[in-house]
């Protein structure tokens, strides 16, 4: 989902702030979208209401990214009974213009895959990105 419609309350405000101060720590040509998805139907059916989805646009098309732009959705698992999320999973995505080129899960073994692949710098980046992202929204519980 939208980090702009996540944001419920100061902590989770603050959270989204640092992610994306440490995504711009690492790579500070981007710039962030709080709002990656359109706002239709169809895409609305496909949204997780458990996760926090920020869009980060390089400002081309990048040679080392083998992308313009990277989604980036934090997954939660929300426990009912402690009123708070952890973070359970990270997902990234890198677009060009013609469509989704690779992707970073943390839910299996932390591999790019895809048509094509960041450049080694850049991967470690990435992954240590979402290593910060772990601690950052798992360091105190998120109500």
């Amino acid at each position: 989902m939208n980090a702009a419609e996540q944001v419920k309350n100061f902590e989770i405000a603050g959270k989204v702030a640092a992610m994306v101060n440490l995504f711009k720590s690492k790579f500070p040509d981007a710039r962030a979208d709080l709002k990656p998805w359109a706002n239709d139907e169809d895409t609305r059916e496909l949204i997780d209401p458990d996760s926090i989805d920020v869009g980060f646009h390089l400002p081309g098309w990048s040679r080392s990214f083998q992308s313009r732009s990277i989604l980036v959705q934090v997954r939660f698992y929300a426990d009912p009974l402690e009123r708070s999320y952890r973070a359970i999973g990270i997902e990234l995505a890198g677009f060009d213009h013609n469509g989704k080129q690779w992707q970073l899960s943390t839910v299996q073994d932390w591999t790019i895959t895809g048509a094509t692949e960041p450049t080694n710098d850049i991967a470690q980046k990435l992954k240590q990105f979402c290593q910060d992202v772990f601690e950052l929204f798992n360091s105190s519980q998120v109500e």
